[in-house]
């Protein structure tokens, strides 16, 4: 199914929303963000499009090849990149049922208010992403 054609109005919101949630945080951030979060979900699409986008913005192939164990190697990651890593996995994992408070706490000492609540919307949106690429079965290459 190519969902986007099929539902133009969404894929048109989808865009803003995406938009709109990266604005004002740091790109190298935003595409680990988006590169984990695809990860976890197992969305090709979005992992082959992310790993691309990161690389083309300067990101190293050693901390995308390192990113899916960003815990195990911590010296690769700036601390504000764990916060948003840790809260990245937590939100997309929602298996209690919300985010830990330690791992709220964790980013809202790195991210200011504003930033913080931009995080939140990026997080969500990758989120959507996956799943309608998960969902539809979109692969590499083919938009």
């Amino acid at each position: 199914m190519h969902w986007a054609k099929l539902a133009p109005e969404v894929y048109k919101a989808m865009i803003a929303l995406d938009a709109a949630a990266k604005k004002d945080l740091d790109p190298p951030l935003v595409e680990l963000v988006k590169i984990r979060a695809s990860q976890i979900n197992k969305c090709a699409f979005c992992l082959d499009m992310h790993i691309r986008d990161a690389r083309g913005a300067g990101e190293t192939e050693e901390r995308l090849s390192l990113l899916s164990a960003w815990a195990e190697a911590e010296e690769y990651y700036t601390v504000k990149e764990r916060a948003a890593l840790a809260l990245t996995e937590a939100v997309t994992v929602l298996t209690e049922g919300f985010v830990p408070d330690e791992v709220y706490e964790r980013a809202a000492a790195h991210f200011e208010e504003p930033e913080l609540a931009q995080l939140i919307a990026l997080i969500t949106t990758i989120n959507a992403w996956n799943r309608f690429g998960v969902t539809t079965r979109m692969t590499p290459g083919r938009a």
